[in-house]
């Protein structure tokens, strides 16, 4: 029996429960919950499996969250809600005697800062529970954590330099959209920079650092350092790592409105008063942006993340490059989202399936890396994500 339970029915889940009913020999019995169960049963209506149930949840109340699973008696939750309500599920699945999965960091509501010390500190009680946590099991993160703990495993004796790069080059034909939670994805870019160096951590502001960088089958894109969550995980589970670094592309449109919400306060995730009401500018601004749901059906393009890595093997420097890249519109027509849903969604139902199969069970709160890369791999060139390997060329970095 590998019975699942999915918290989340956004893009990301919608992928999630499409990739799981594909999957039915390992996945016997499903339920999508979700603050909206309307969104659920729409989901169930498009996969075409009357078998899968849905439940109606709300994702901060512990109580609800355990309720469900008492009921339901999932063996895991794939959580792919959004990164507040971590926490809150964590505790119910300890509660319920739930093992757990997920693909971002937790991140307080009232503040724009994520790391990993408030799910690491679940570790011993999990461990105690004889419970398994999943942490980061995305893309990045997640598949380019599997894909460095890849190359440690095969090719590299000591890893020295890590950049990890992601590009969309699709287009969606939106004067501004953003591809997954608008709240959330404005939270991370307007951040400040951070990058491991040194074994100490380099601060810079917002989208200083930027460079052109060349991607497979789409060329070169300008690509910007941002801090992302997987970076404090890895230099800590690969010590030799003398430099990691994450890029992402962005066009000028894209970043001229960005500048623009940002100079009027729009991106403000503290209240305001409007006419006696209390309204966060930034949540108001997602609910009159695109949904990332609906680019799906003319998003043209691709995708490409990977991960480029400089180190040692038998005392000798080599680089390694290995990515996917992702068609929106291959994406749209085997799950009705596009890419950057479908490249999250993938990994997170192949980290259950890891689970269900014995691969990756281990007692505590694990990120991703720390357990075989192997059988993962194998999967993503499985389930619609082919990886491919570049050696000893110009990393650009």
């Amino acid at each position: 029996m590998g019975k699942v339970l999915i918290i989340g029915a956004g893009g990301v889940g919608t992928v999630v429960a499409h990739k799981v009913a594909q999957n039915a020999d390992v996945f016997t019995d499903i339920m999508i919950a979700s603050r909206t169960k309307e969104k659920c049963d729409k989901i169930v209506a498009e996969i075409g499996n009357p078998q899968i149930k849905t439940a109606k949840v709300d994702a901060d109340n512990v109580a609800e969250l355990v309720a469900l699973f008492n009921d339901f008696k999932p063996e895991m939750v794939i959580n792919v809600a959004l990164p507040y309500q971590d926490l809150t599920i964590m505790e119910a699945c300890l509660q319920a005697g739930v093992n757990y999965l997920d693909t971002a960091n937790y991140e307080p509501k009232d503040v724009a800062h994520f790391e990993y010390s408030w799910q690491w500190a679940y570790h011993e009680r999990f461990k105690q529970a004889g419970l398994t946590a999943i942490l980061g099991c995305g893309f990045d993160p997640g598949v380019s954590g599997i894909y460095t703990a890849y190359a440690a495993k095969h090719y590299f004796d000591e890893i020295h330099y890590l950049d990890i790069v992601d590009c969309n080059a699709g287009n969606h034909h939106k004067a501004f959209a953003t591809n997954f939670n608008p709240e959330i994805n404005i939270r991370e870019i307007t951040q400040n920079g951070r990058y491991y160096e040194n074994g100490k951590w380099v601060t810079t502001e917002p989208l200083e650092i930027h460079k052109d960088l060349t991607y497979p089958n789409i060329g070169p894109k300008d690509s910007y350092l941002l801090y992302h969550e997987e970076l404090e995980s890895l230099v800590k589970n690969f010590p030799t790592i003398k430099r990691a670094r994450f890029w992402m592309t962005f066009g000028q449109e894209y970043l001229t409105h960005l500048r623009v919400i940002q100079n009027i306060g729009m991106a403000r995730i503290d209240e305001v008063d409007y006419n006696g009401v209390k309204i966060v500018p930034l949540q108001f601004l997602k609910a009159v942006l695109p949904n990332p749901q609906d680019l799906g059906e003319n998003y043209e393009g691709e995708t490409s993340i990977g991960c480029r890595i400089r180190g040692l093997k038998d005392g000798k420097e080599r680089t390694y490059y290995v990515y996917n890249n992702c068609s929106h519109q291959e994406a749209y027509k085997e799950t009705g989202m596009q890419g950057v849903s479908y490249t999250t969604g993938v990994p997170a139902m192949i980290g259950a399936l890891m689970f269900f199969k014995g691969e990756w069970k281990r007692p505590g709160v694990n990120n991703v890396e720390e357990f075989n890369p192997d059988p993962f791999m194998e999967q993503l060139n499985k389930q619609g994500l082919p990886w491919h390997e570049v050696f000893d060329g110009d990393l650009e970095l």
